[in-house]
Formats: structure tokens, sequence, C-alpha cells
């Protein structure tokens, strides 16, 4: 889901989904507030900062949203990686690519202030897909500029980036500016409805989930001589806490995003985790840990049981399997068993495309997505996951939402020396 090294063969995959527009579906009607903002037909100018093989992605899917989106600027910290990303987003397009992408020279914005740059350049929606550590101070300034925001997940890699987009995202609500998040899952027909049955009791309460990601190694980029650390780490960005939050943060949020949503969005009050390195002990892979095994409690006795492992060679399983007092459900397979015998037998639709069907479709009609909340409260809670397993602590939510801790620096440069963080050792690191 986040492979920033753009390749044409993945774009073109990527890119083969439904242009059908599906935002004007109640489930998603619930989710706004009627309120006037870009109603009508015309020009939409997007901006994308972060040009990988997600934002590239991303692109391409908010242009295949509505015929009149172009891409108007374009930013990221390095020159191979916007060109690299740009060619896979103009081959995606296809014959459309003429007509929606519009994007000269002096709208292509290379360093780590690209997000000041595209944002000053006049386009009306951005894209935000830069490592997560980045992502608070590039929704607050969107925000404050006016500008419609799609966000990737995490939004935060600490408790302090959380308590700031959470304000962004209030201020976003006054404005009258959609905030979309990259928890894609939400918007995924088949989940929709899977999830929607277990919130209306079809297997009884709730007692216990299972929530699985356990899957392979991910990509790295080798050292090169000319790289400083801080180009290093900014280009191997999913090996460092104060860049991707750790993977629980970074991949394994979709299924504690799910898990808290069958819930009704009521996150758990605490939380007990183990946690290490096995088989990415080399100075490759950073200060990350390669597997987290959670126990999340929720105050009305449900308990949560996560699972995400990064190794190679080993058994995968992505999915969610919840045990209820009147059945059970496979989340993934979208069967319930219960009170109900059920299993979803409409068209599974494309959900990264649909979440940009989605918030176009409210632009131009006048209306509001704010997805702030959910998207961080989940983030918080695999934030309070990963505090656990750090600490060798349990975690209240509380605690983690009011923690001080602050991995994130102001005003990065590529010529400052990147921060210095230990592999965490449970028991000796401490909760802050």
């Amino acid at each position: 889901m986040t492979t920033p090294k753009p390749s044409r063969r993945s774009f073109l995959k990527t890119a083969s989904t439904s242009a059908a527009v599906i935002a004007a579906s109640s489930s998603l009607d619930a989710l706004r507030a009627a309120t006037p903002v870009h109603s009508g037909e015309g020009k939409i100018k997007v901006g994308i900062v972060g040009v990988g093989g997600r934002g590239s992605g991303a692109a391409v899917q908010a242009l295949r949203a509505h015929p009149e989106n172009v891409l108007h600027a374009v930013g990221d910290a390095f020159l191979d990686r916007l060109e690299g990303g740009l060619d896979g987003i103009t081959e995606a397009m296809g014959e459309r690519a003429s007509a929606q992408i519009d994007v000269p020279p002096e709208r292509q914005f290379v360093g780590l202030d690209a997000i000041d740059k595209v944002l000053a350049s006049g386009v009306d929606v951005i894209l935000l897909a830069t490592p997560p550590g980045f992502r608070p101070m590039q929704i607050e300034k969107a925000i404050e500029k006016g500008v419609h925001v799609f966000a990737e997940k995490p939004v935060a890699t600490d408790a302090a980036g959380v308590r700031r987009v959470r304000a962004a995202c209030e201020l976003a609500k006054k404005k009258k500016l959609t905030v979309v998040s990259g928890l894609c899952y939400r918007y995924h027909d088949a989940r929709r409805a899977t999830i929607q049955l277990l919130q209306s009791g079809a297997i009884g309460e709730i007692l216990a989930i299972q929530g699985n990601y356990i899957t392979g190694e991910l990509w790295s980029f080798p050292r090169q001589p000319q790289w400083t650390e801080m180009e290093w780490q900014l280009r191997n960005w999913l090996y460092y806490p104060w860049l991707a939050g750790d993977h629980i943060a970074e991949q394994h949020i979709h299924t504690l995003d799910v898990m808290a949503w069958m819930k009704k969005d009521v996150y758990p009050i605490a939380a007990a985790s183990l946690g290490g390195r096995q088989v990415r002990t080399d100075p490759l892979f950073g200060t990350v840990y390669d597997h987290f095994a959670t126990v999340y409690e929720w105050a009305d006795g449900t308990r949560g049981f996560s699972y995400c492992r990064q190794q190679s060679g080993c058994w995968r399983d992505v999915n969610e399997y919840v045990i209820g007092s009147e059945g059970k459900a496979n989340v993934f397979q979208h069967t319930i068993n219960g009170r109900i015998n059920w299993r979803f037998e409409g068209h599974a639709d494309d959900m990264y495309q649909s979440e940009h069907d989605a918030m176009f479709s409210a632009i131009r009609r006048g209306r509001v997505i704010n997805n702030g909340e959910y998207m961080c409260n989940s983030t918080m809670m695999a934030l309070m996951g990963r505090m656990a397993a750090y600490s060798g602590q349990r975690v209240t939510w509380d605690e983690a939402n009011n923690s001080q801790e602050v991995l994130m620096p102001d005003n990065v440069t590529l010529d400052m020396t990147p921060p210095k963080f230990e592999v965490a050792m449970p028991g000796k690191t401490k909760f802050s």
C-alpha cells in the first residue's frame, strides 16, 4: 500500500479502476454537512506533495474521479522521485493526460519546502503522501491556506502531531473544507456493508476481534555515496519511527481502524503489547520493529487481539475475525454467520478510487466530508500500541493522548543531522 518507487507497470495496474462516482450513497452522505464549497462544474486544480508509488497512484485516482480535475502542481523532496512519479502518472492517464495534466516546469517543485510552493501555486485540493512525520505540518498549512486535503495514513508519528492534526481538522470544519483520509477500507462497499451489519447486531454483542496484518518485508533503497544521512533516512523512511511511526502505525493502522469502526468508533481504553526485531536486525532497517502483538481493551470488556509482522518467508494474513455473543464474522471475506447468514454478493469496488470519487463529488456538490476524527483516533490507537510495545507497559488511552514524546523535529533540512533514536528495549525504554 505504500511502495514509493514508481513503475509504469504498477501505475497501469493501480489505475485500471472504475470511474463511477459513488459519493451519492446514503452512508457517505451521513458524513457530510450540506454547506456550499465549490459547487458546479469547471476545473478543480489538484496538487500533490510526495510523488512516490502511493502518491502517484492517488494523483491518478484524483484525476479519474472527474474529467475536469486537473493536475496543476507537483512537489517532492527529490528530483528523481518527482520525475519518475510524474512520468508514471502521465502514462497511467493515457489519452486523458494532455487534457488533465498541466504541470509545466515552473510548477514542479523539489525540496522539503515543496508543500509551500505547491500551495502557493493556486491549487484547490492537495494530496499529501510524504512520510507521515511531515503530515501535521502539511495539513496545518493546507487548511490555513483554504485548500481541501486528501491525507494519507497515518496522520502523525507522535501524540503531539495528532493533537496538531485534530486542531487543524476543527479549523477545516469552520472553513467548510473537505478532509479525506487515506484509511481506504472505509470507502470499500463490501467492508462497509459488513461493518454496518456488525454494528446493527448481526452477531450480537461483539466480544473479541482478531486483527491481522501479517505480511513480508517491504522495499528499501541502497545507500549512495553522495547521500547525506538525512537523505538516506528520508528515502528509506519506513524504518525510522520519527518519519513512519513504525509499521504498526504506517501499515497496520488499516486493521486497527476497522476494529474501531466495527465498535462504532468507540476506541479502546488501554493497550498492552509485545514486539521486537527478530529478522530485520541489520542497520538497513533503522530502528523499527518487525513484529507486534497487541491486546486492546475496550471499556465494555471487548478485547482486540492485534498482530502485525513484516518478515519474509512466513505465513501471511490480512484480515479481521470477529466473535460475537450470537455468531462470528470474517471481514475480508465479507461473511457473517450468526443471527443471519450473509455474504456480500455485490460488486467489489476499488476502495482507492472510491475515496477520491467521494471527495471530488462532495466538493463539486457543495458539500463537506471531514474524516478528521477517525483518522486522528485510529492514528492514536496505533501509536498507543507502539508505546506499549516499546516501553513494555500497559498504556491507557488518556496516557497515550497526553504523551509528551516528540519524535518529529521542526524545520527539517537535508543538511541537518537526523534525530537519533536507539532501538526500543521493553522494560528499559521509558514511556513519556
